[in-house]
């Protein structure tokens, strides 16, 4: 039985050459009862000198080890662009492995498999190109060019982080059908995100089987560093874990993750 009084934990995962800094302060906004738990992939930060990962094979092995919720205790995954692939494919390693599932995947700022991703479609032009693409999305500190220390120390990490995320979306359109993880989906959307528009993002209900829902906050690409979306993500999780605990009392109530009525659990996510 779940500990009805443990905080929720909300699992998260950054976007392409960041580090866990983008979720500091997320545990102001997210109240008492949900704890974020910001997950370090190798090659930055404490943990710069590891190998960075690049295939999904080494993804699903780190994160296996990493990422070990407490028994009993309810959890949640958030990724932000890169993140919400390397969240979802955690997710599908977890079901085809018959390991308990998170109780909600929220994924933000990413395009579906089945959908062009401008960045790591294109994760090997030149630097330049590269650099030009990421100012012209608001991603590079004011005056930061070729050779400096912000492209020496950066763009080794940030290439990397594009070709895992390439992988994982080539892996995720070659195994979609093996079936999809049953669990509540939120996919959510910046209003000014050139490269995961909401239009595109709604995309993500036909790669999943559980009930779903999407939303769209204000904000660019990097809509991650604004206060609304640790609190819709807070929401949701509080959402459901109460619709959780509702199912384990009663039942009939399961049939929603059945298919029979799936709207409901997604119109509750929508609450505000």
């Amino acid at each position: 039985m779940a500990d009805a009084l443990a905080p929720m934990q909300l699992y998260c995962f950054a976007h392409a050459g960041a580090g866990t800094s983008v979720f500091q302060g997320w545990s102001r906004r997210t109240g008492p009862d949900v704890e974020t738990v910001p997950v370090l992939l190798p090659g930055r930060g404490s943990r710069r000198r590891e190998p960075r990962l690049t295939d999904r094979a080494a993804l699903v092995a780190e994160l296996l080890q990493r990422v070990r919720p407490e028994p009993y205790r309810p959890f949640a995954f958030y990724g932000h662009s890169l993140g919400a692939m390397v969240a979802y494919t955690l997710t599908q390693a977890l079901f085809e492995r018959g390991l308990p599932l998170p109780d909600l995947l929220a994924l933000g700022a990413c395009p579906p498999p089945d959908r062009a991703s401008g960045l790591s479609d294109r994760h090997n032009p030149s630097d330049t190109g590269l650099m030009d693409e990421l100012r012209s999305m608001g991603a590079l500190p004011d005056g930061v060019g070729p050779g400096d220390y912000w492209h020496r120390a950066m763009m080794p990490v940030l290439r990397d982080d594009l070709r895992l995320a390439h992988a994982l979306r080539v892996c995720a359109r070659g195994a979609a059908a093996g079936g999809q993880a049953p669990v509540p989906l939120l996919a959510i959307s910046g209003d000014r995100d050139p490269l995961a528009p909401p239009s595109v993002v709604d995309g993500w209900r036909r790669w999943h089987v559980g009930p779903s829902v999407t939303r769209t906050v204000a904000g660019n690409h990097f809509f991650v560093r604004q206060d609304a979306l640790p609190r819709l993500l807070a929401r949701a999780c509080r959402v459901v874990r109460r619709l959780g605990a509702h199912a384990a009392t009663e039942p009939v109530a399961t049939a929603d993750c059945q298919g029979v009525r799936p709207a409901t659990p997604g119109q509750a996510l929508t609450a505000r």
